[in-house]
């Protein structure tokens, strides 16, 4: 897209209700002065980088602090809350890939198996062989499958302004796996790495052919019961979102005129296993931390989880298991993934001990910068709300392959192959 003007959306937001904090437990006033630095970045997003509506849960030692900035709703003001459910994109892939190793801890699946021995014939063509490529090397990004949103002609009818017609139109696991098929593999699988939704439209389907059951049956069984993740929901091709919820908005890249569209309604089943969840950042933040502290997986298959494989040179990220090892500017290692898809920009992080988390969203898709506030939440940047949103997010952006933030280029990759938002921006309409 390149830089776009958010002038008018300024003006909008400029008017809206100011970023407020809640206090989830006892101290409110400690706990506010704990996550300034937080708070900051988090208004940041709004003031200064034009995102409508920007909403964050941290939990530590010391309790749960809420907070928000800018609205939900640019039409009527209403302020973001708490509670509100948001679509978390390729944060899908974590829920994904934890189901695959209990899977392989019971004996039912081989990570070093290929492809091949549970969809035997499904990965051929320009260079793809599921007989060469293995479960892990799905689910680590190192198999060589090209990404289906990368397609052009996808980009095209999901991305761009083919949106507002194809926005509830079904996309099949097979469909997408099809499109990629079309295209010449990145590379020799277990040579390279490459952020690629296909592996997990595959992963989906191994489960679904060693359980019997859909995918969505699994982690629904498996992770959302368990952990009583109430909020959480897998909606299939069902395009409406469970409420509370804000909207969500929209610059297309193919737009000249750069309006904001309300994406909030659109049929998920293109995202499927690698990216079509709903939930809230308590339930994410729950979740991360019951993942890390080994609730969800014997010691052995965390450790699996967690080995993890470089991205590319100087990049302070490396790619395990459906989970992102990421260092941040105070060389503070934290855990977890990000996302990115139609309206809605997610992140969910987590220390290795899971005993301190972050969970929040930014209801816009073309600009914002929400690694700045997991970098101010565990490294404490205090410089003011410019520097939590640049100093911060430096080493982010690069972790997430985007381009150095005084260009001011906003081709994310939630624009690109919207939730292949770690991934770097080197493809599609990048």
């Amino acid at each position: 897209m390149g830089a776009t003007a958010v002038a008018a959306l300024g003006a909008a937001v400029l008017s809206a209700p100011v970023a407020g904090a809640t206090d989830g437990s006892r101290g409110g006033a400690a706990r506010e002065a704990g996550h300034a630095a937080t708070r900051a970045a988090l208004e940041a997003q709004v003031d200064e980088a034009g995102v409508p509506g920007a909403l964050a849960q941290a939990r530590d030692e010391h309790g749960v602090w809420n907070g928000d900035a800018g609205v939900a709703n640019l039409r009527t003001g209403k302020p973001r809350g708490e509670h509100d459910r948001y679509r978390i994109a390729s944060i899908t892939k974590t829920f994904t890939a934890t189901v695959l190793l209990q899977l392989q801890a019971e004996g039912k699946v081989d990570l070093d198996a290929s492809v091949d021995t549970y969809l035997p014939g499904l990965v051929r063509g320009n260079g793809h062989d599921g007989r060469a490529i293995t479960v892990r090397q799905l689910l680590n990004h190192t198999s060589g499958i090209f990404n289906y949103t990368a397609d052009a002609e996808f980009g095209k009818t999901y991305l761009g302004v083919g949106f507002l017609k194809h926005r509830y139109d079904t996309l099949t696991p097979r469909d997408a796996i099809a499109i990629a098929m079309r295209h010449k593999a990145d590379f020799k699988p277990g040579t390279g790495w490459n952020y690629s939704n296909t592996n997990y439209m595959l992963a989906g389907l191994i489960i679904e052919k060693v359980t019997g059951t859909p995918y969505a049956t699994q982690v629904r069984q498996r992770i959302i019961k368990p952990l009583g993740l109430r909020s959480t929901t897998l909606p299939g091709t069902r395009a409406s979102m469970p409420r509370p919820h804000g909207r969500g908005y929209s610059k297309f890249p193919d737009d000249p005129r750069g309006k904001i569209h309300d994406t909030t309604l659109l049929n998920p089943s293109w995202g499927w296993a690698a990216g079509e969840a709903i939930s809230t950042s308590a339930d994410l933040n729950r979740f991360y931390a019951a993942l890390l502290q080994g609730r969800l997986l014997p010691r052995a298959a965390l450790a699996e989880m967690k080995t993890t494989v470089p991205v590319g040179e100087d990049v302070p990220l490396r790619y395990g298991l459906g989970v992102a090892e990421l260092r941040l500017s105070c060389d503070t290692t934290v855990w977890g993934h990000d996302g990115g898809i139609n309206g809605s920009s997610s992140y969910a992080f987590s220390s290795e001990d899971g005993r301190h988390q972050i969970a929040l969203n930014l209801n816009a898709d073309w600009t914002g910068q929400g690694m700045a506030v997991v970098d101010a939440e565990f490294c404490g940047t205090t410089g003011g709300a410019t520097d939590a949103a640049t100093a911060g997010s430096a080493r982010a952006d690069a972790a997430r392959g985007a381009a150095p933030k005084g260009s001011e280029r906003v081709v994310r990759t939630v624009e690109q192959g919207r939730h292949a938002s770690l991934a770097p921006r080197v493809n599609a309409a990048g």
